[in-house]
């Protein structure tokens, strides 16, 4: 097309973190007004390209396409296209990020950071939209050095949310919240960096086989029977961009980076880490991994599934072990992820469209459990789930809201994560059986840990340190609410989302050679 939306949906929040740092010291509330109307003019561009996106039969895979000459002597382009899962997730990114600002409105103020001789109010609100706009661009990318520069460069910005703008909920002093700040900023950041130094080796790897770094022109290459790929060759350049990945999704062992950033950030910048940015991984394992290495992929399934199902309930077990409220959210956000990387290797129809609503479904629970977390955790000034307890008898709209949250984390029938895990778990048991059943134990210890928290800090005697505590105020509700009503929405109606993802997938599936199995049916 001429008009070129997508780079406008990217280019918006970028212009708009370079327009909110500049705003002067003392418009501080400014600077948030300015954050907050650039996040809803790109969440209406993402509800334009979802309208202009064609679901039809016959329609391209990718559409919207860009194409720019970039570093011709590489052969890297600026080029860009959208099919139906990345549609999805950058109307994901595009609708959590407004509630993002509203729900840190003041977690960067002044006496809030403790720093007074630099903005931080238009630093943080800067940082977040400047996240925003490479991860949409990421979702967009078709050529994959481009994907890779936007891949590594969102950790700059994400490392200064969590190390600068850490949760002050501690028990300790300033200076050990600093120091804890600092390693998880830091660990966040070493993991990432190590995954994506591999990717890059598997990236030039990747141009030396095929000449090319653009997805369509590799795509063709396959189709026309011109690209050829050493067995090996290909099965290490899948294990390069697999393990990056890996690390940015998480999945167990490469996991443990995602509880200390979790907990030292703020409650916002923690639904930013694993609502929008660590999408990023699951998505990259559908767009790269299956489409470049298809045989590779076939060839990894059976490791990828059993690593995905020790994230299930490995998560799920070391959440209900957690007295740290954003910890044991988390621990429960890995298992999760488990979910979605399984139905993403289930290599199934069911199984791949379950695991990109999961995406978006656990984006919105998530955010919905943390963000209550987080206006709980600011009340009382204490992440440990030992300080709380009655909360319902004194905040009741705060603790219906929780315990909502709650029950979308457990996967709770009509609610929105209960579709998702439902077809992820019905894709791979009709080729994995015993990894299907095995999975189940998740949601089990799924509904563990979530009833047990929401028992644990809101119901029962009403402590004296929450007591006085007030209830949600109408900042607050406006994030909460629509979040609510669409795990609703969504757990009673998918079809919006399964009608975007379903011609995607089966695109995907044709990448890796793949058909739904057959029905079983006894004989008569």
């Amino acid at each position: 097309m001429s008009f070129p939306l997508l780079t406008l949906t990217a280019a918006v929040p970028a212009l708009g973190a370079i327009a909110t740092a500049a705003v002067p010291a003392a418009k501080r509330t400014a600077a948030k007004w300015l954050a907050l109307f650039f996040s809803l003019v790109t969440l209406a561009l993402a509800v334009v390209v979802g309208i202009r996106f064609n679901t039809g039969s016959g329609a391209d895979r990718y559409q919207l396409t860009e194409s720019h000459s970039w570093i011709a002597d590489f052969g890297v382009r600026y080029e860009l296209g959208v099919d139906g899962i990345g549609v999805a997730l950058i109307g994901l990114t595009a609708l959590l990020i407004p509630f993002i600002i509203v729900a840190g409105w003041h977690d960067a103020d002044p006496q809030e950071t403790g720093n007074t001789r630099w903005r931080p109010t238009q630093g943080f609100f800067a940082l977040i939209l400047m996240v925003e706009a490479m991860v949409i661009l990421s979702f967009e990318a078709t050529d994959v050095f481009l994907f890779y520069i936007l891949f590594e460069a969102m950790l700059i910005p994400m490392y200064f949310l969590i190390g600068g703008f850490g949760d002050r909920a501690h028990a300790g002093s300033d200076e050990n919240a600093a120091a804890q700040r600092s390693y998880a900023a830091v660990k966040f950041l070493l993991y990432n960096l190590v995954g994506g130094l591999i990717m890059l080796a598997a990236v030039i790897g990747l141009y030396v086989v095929a000449g090319t770094f653009s997805l369509s022109e590799i795509a063709e290459m396959r189709a026309a029977g011109e690209l050829e790929m050493a067995t090996n060759t290909e099965r290490l350049l899948f294990l390069g961009f697999f393990f990056a990945f890996a690390v940015k999704a998480p999945l167990w062992p490469l996991h443990t980076w995602l509880p200390n950033a979790m907990g030292e950030a703020t409650a916002p910048v923690a639904v930013l880490i694993t609502a929008v940015v660590d999408k990023v991984g699951t998505f990259a394992m559908l767009r790269y991994c299956l489409q470049l290495f298809p045989n590779a992929s076939e060839w990894a399934t059976p490791v990828v599934l059993v690593l995905a199902l020790i994230s299930i309930v490995y998560g799920a077990l070391l959440a209900v072990g957690q007295r740290d409220i954003k910890r044991l959210v988390a621990y429960a956000s890995i298992s999760h992820f488990g979910f979605i990387i399984m139905g993403i290797f289930a290599m199934t129809s069911q199984g791949q469209s379950g695991a990109t609503l999961y995406m978006v479904n656990h984006g919105i629970s998530t955010a919905a459990l943390m963000l209550v977390a987080g206006f709980l955790i600011s009340r009382r000034g204490s992440r440990l789930i030992a300080d709380y307890g009655g909360v319902q008898k004194v905040a009741p709209v705060l603790a219906g809201t929780f315990l909502i949250g709650s029950l979308a984390t457990l996967s709770l029938p009509g609610l929105a994560p209960f579709v998702s895990e439902f077809l992820v778990l019905v894709g791979t048991f009709a080729r994995y059986p015993v990894i299907g059943i095995i999975a189940t134990f998740g949601i089990v210890l799924g509904a563990l840990y979530s009833l047990v928290l929401y028992q644990r800090t809101m119901t029962g005697p009403v402590k004296l340190e929450v007591a006085k505590m007030p209830d949600l105020k109408l900042r607050e509700l406006l994030v909460v609410g629509p979040l609510i009503v669409l795990l609703v929405f969504l757990g009673v109606y998918p079809k919006p989302v399964t009608e975007l993802v379903d011609p995607a997938v089966k695109h995907t599936l044709s990448d890796v050679k793949q058909h739904d199995p057959e029905p079983e049916v006894a004989a008569k």
